[in-house]
């Protein structure tokens, strides 16, 4: 069994910066790859980042490329999600996602591909 916690959400002015941080226990993290969802009232959840076992790969959705920056930790075990740039279409609560096996240096990018989730942390970004 796999636990992630996510942390680091908050209010914030557009134009401003957040870094959410993930803690995972229960396994190697350097096992999992790792991604970031967020999920809009109303919305389906949608994904943000990805990032491999050794953190050399990383892939992001349109909406966020340029702005945000996923990076991981090994030692530490936890997935960081640098936001800087932040827009009003940004506030969502957003979840980190761990998946177990597989090609150790492919981003995974679907929901379902996922097997291990956060119970998200919300952030808000004011106009």
């Amino acid at each position: 069994q796999v636990q992630l916690e996510e942390s680091g959400g908050g209010l914030v002015q557009a134009g401003g910066s957040l870094r959410l941080s993930c803690a995972a226990s229960g396994r190697p993290f350097s096992r999992y790859r790792m991604g970031w969802f967020r999920q809009a009232p109303g919305m389906e959840r949608e994904f943000v980042a990805a990032i491999t076992w050794s953190g050399g790969s990383t892939y992001y959705a349109d909406s966020v490329k340029g702005r945000f920056t996923i990076s991981r930790d090994n030692a530490k075990n936890t997935v960081y999600l640098q936001m800087n740039s932040l827009k009003p279409e940004d506030t969502a609560v957003y979840y980190c996602a761990a998946t177990i096996g597989g090609p150790r240096e492919v981003v995974v990018t679907t929901t379902s591909s996922y097997d291990y989730w956060g119970q998200g942390t919300q952030i808000t970004v004011s106009s």
